[in-house]
């Protein structure tokens, strides 16, 4: 019956905790991590998409999901500045005084030959000084045209507006030519001079205005004769040309500058495309439709590498906990607490990012990024906490990202990887609470100057922006700090996890059950607190939790405040009561103080480490005083020795289930066994600890933990060296060794 009720309950405890180590529910988890990622990066990487009809009505307003530029309005704010750009008209000068001159000379020439006729001289100036303006202009044409001083459009515009603005020489003009004397040509042509350049020094672009002020400006001249005066009105009209002309090239450089310098239109991230109820136009059709967001459009490349990334990801993981992180791969519970931290990690930083805008991007150092890295620092494993961090950064990087114009914002990742990064090396070997307050003060300070340092070295520094910066990575190191505080005992009690802070605390002398061992049973007290000693360096020799052993050697022997006085520790100056009871009652009350200890532990919430070692650090051994003095007694009663049962007089286990049990019970048969030598020497210590670890061994009673026989060895070795220190005042040293030495030498 006994044999069923143990399978049954062997049976039980195997199918509560076996998901614990089952590798289905391992990759449950990591696929777990997985769907965190993928869910937290699909919102900022991959574009929602939308049902939407042309002409129909929308049945959600639509919001930009990045910030784009608006081509239809950019093209239209560049054409309307385009169009604001006043038509381009270039100065050209002509030197028409060239062509003065070049009149006056044919006219000193031709009037100056007698062999010439009147009338010939009429058809000639007929004839020829069109010619002349002519010539004078294609001169000018070449010559521009060959030096690339005036663009070829320009010079069409200048021969085109010359052409049309042409003066014609009154008829009645070419008979008075002739009969201007050498002496009239010679006071005319300064005058003529002097009137064209006048003219033509100012912006002329209708050469008619500038025609009219001919007359005037020769009435004020020093000529006398009026036939002079009106030859020079004459000649210097028909001089005259525009001198202003259309740029063609110039204009179009312009309008061309004005769409370059035109600032494109943006639409902003978060800005509405389209109303809900609105009807969708062909412009926002298109619009929808070049920003990816129809369903019948959707680009698969966005998703296909949000899965890419996340996999990377989470292989990074996988392979940094399979290899590196024993605790975590050995044991699911604590892998679904680092699922745990992830989730609450990035839960805070997208609500944090719900209230962040495009007025309000610094508002991202308010998320308690850091939070993550201090409670799988206190919790679980340094080394780890590093990587996570640098997955944590890696998705403020993304979850922050406001631009849309590129995947990730390091500032943010930036920030969040130095506040995690000082968090830990805050926290490492913490030993009270009052290190997370001041790795919350270690995260405002980072925090701070990682965020002054990007604002300094930002294109639009802002001091305004700065402080209030400053201000918002302030509250995230002190939130922080309230969370880890308010989280941890969640995790401890949860998960069954004894962090190096809740050890420290059970270690206080002030702990109820501590203060009880002490008044109460002080020998029991102090054999506590040497077994402590002995068993916190033996873990620590094999890699074991060395603070663990300390704090549950603490409390192993709590049961015997009972009964104080049936332990001999407690026996001074007192008669043994065991000399006075029955072996198998002695027995009894002997075996309870495992069991009384596990349920004081118990109805004091004791984590559930401490009392497994308090239920565990005895096993199933033997009490063999009493078993060897009940079958002494069985034989002075007549009776037959071996009907006594061996297993009556054993402990009822379990047998230890862990390292630091196994370690615990060895170094408490270790310290009673060498405190019940009167002076012990180095030899009977170490023959001593030698035995007690065999006798263990051979009795099977590791074999339900993990202990090695190198490992024991370690432990063997370890115990010695600290006994030897322990008592090291009031050891006899063997005789070879003392030859020589006075008594109370050493």
């Amino acid at each position: 019956m006994n044999q069923q009720q143990s399978s049954f309950k062997d049976k039980f405890q195997y199918t509560a905790g076996g998901w614990k180590y089952s590798a289905t529910a391992r990759f449950l988890l990591f696929f777990l991590f997985w769907l965190l990622f993928y869910f937290s990066f699909s919102d900022k990487l991959i574009p929602q998409t939308y049902d939407i009809q042309l002409n129909a009505p929308s049945e959600k307003m639509i919001l930009a999901p990045k910030q784009v530029e608006d081509e239809r309005a950019s093209l239209k704010a560049q054409e309307t500045a385009a169009q604001s750009v006043e038509p381009v008209n270039t100065f050209v000068s002509l030197k028409n005084e060239n062509l003065v001159n070049s009149l006056y000379d044919k006219l000193e020439q031709l009037n100056s030959d007698t062999q010439v006729t009147l009338e010939e001289k009429v058809d000639i100036y007929r004839r020829e000084l069109p010619l002349k303006r002519e010539e004078f202009l294609n001169a000018f044409l070449r010559a521009s045209s060959a030096s690339t001083l005036y663009s070829a459009t320009l010079l069409e515009e200048v021969q085109k507006q010359a052409a049309e603005q042409e003066y014609r020489f009154p008829e009645e003009s070419f008979f008075k030519l002739p009969r201007l004397t050498k002496e009239d040509l010679k006071a005319m042509r300064p005058v003529t001079i002097d009137v064209v350049t006048e003219l033509m020094s100012d912006r002329r672009p209708d050469a008619q205005a500038a025609r009219a002020q001919v007359a005037e400006l020769v009435n004020t001249s020093n000529l006398t004769k009026n036939t002079q005066r009106k030859m020079v009105t004459e000649i210097a009209r028909f001089v005259l040309t525009p001198n202003v002309f259309f740029d063609k090239q110039a204009t179009e450089e312009a309008r061309a500058q004005a769409r370059e310098n035109t600032p494109p239109v943006l639409i902003k991230k978060g800005e509405v495309l389209v109303e809900k109820g609105q009807i969708i136009t062909k412009e926002q059709y298109d619009l929808l439709d070049s920003m990816e967001l129809l369903k019948d459009k959707v680009n698969y490349m966005p998703q296909l590498g949000l899965i890419v990334l996340v996999t990377l990801m989470v292989l990074l993981l996988v392979m940094y906990i399979m290899q590196r992180s024993t605790a975590v791969r050995d044991n699911n519970a604590k892998l679904l607490m680092l699922v745990l931290i992830f989730i609450l990690n990035f839960l805070s930083m997208k609500i944090v990012a719900m209230g962040q805008s495009a007025e309000l991007p610094y508002l991202a150092y308010l998320a308690p990024v850091a939070l993550g890295a201090m409670l799988i620092t206190l919790l679980l494993d340094v080394p780890l906490a590093f990587l996570s961090s640098v997955l944590f950064s890696t998705g403020a990087a993304i979850i922050f990202n406001q631009t849309g114009d590129t995947l990730f914002d390091y500032r943010y990742g930036f920030v969040a990887l130095m506040v995690c990064f000082s968090a830990i090396f805050a926290l490492h070997r913490a030993s009270q609470r009052s290190t997370i307050l001041k790795a919350g003060v270690m995260v405002c300070l980072v925090g701070s100057a990682s965020v002054v340092a990007l604002n300094l070295l930002s294109d639009e520094y802002n001091l305004r922006t700065m402080l209030q910066s400053i201000s918002v990575a302030v509250g995230s190191g002190l939130l922080t700090a309230v969370l880890v505080i308010g989280l941890m005992p969640f995790f401890e009690v949860t998960f069954g996890i004894l962090s190096a802070l809740k050890l420290v605390e059970l270690s206080n002398p002030n702990h109820p059950l501590l203060r009880k061992l002490l008044t109460e049973t002080p020998g029991t007290y102090h054999h506590s607190v040497m077994v402590g000693n002995l068993s916190e360096a033996a873990a620590e020799a094999i890699g074991a939790n060395g603070l663990l052993c300390r704090v549950g050697s603490f409390y192993h022997d709590i049961g015997k405040t009972k009964r104080p006085s049936y332990f001999i520790e407690n026996q001074s100056n007192i008669e043994n009561p065991h000399d006075h009871i029955d072996p198998k009652l002695s027995k009894s009350i002997i075996i309870a103080h495992a069991r009384d200890g596990v349920e004081m532990l118990k109805d004091h919430k004791i984590p559930k480490p401490i009392w497994e070692i308090a239920e565990q650090h005895h096993g199933t051994t033997l009490l063999k005083y009493f078993y060897h003095k009940a079958q002494k007694q069985y034989e002075e009663e007549g009776k037959e020795p071996s009907e006594l049962q061996e297993a009556d007089f054993r402990y009822p286990g379990p047998k230890a289930q862990s390292k630091e049990a196994a370690v615990v019970g060895i170094a408490d048969c270790v310290e009673a066994a060498v405190r019940s030598l009167r002076n012990p020497t180095v030899e009977q210590i170490e023959s001593m600890v030698q035995k007690i670890i065999k006798n263990r061994l051979d009795d099977h009673q590791f074999n339900e933990c993990d202990l090695t026989l190198k490992e024991l060895d370690k432990i063997a070795i370890t115990l010695k060296e600290t006994l030897l220190g322990i008592f090291h005042s009031r050891i006899e040293y063997p005789e070879d060794l003392t030859k020589g030495v006075k008594k109370g030498e050493s």
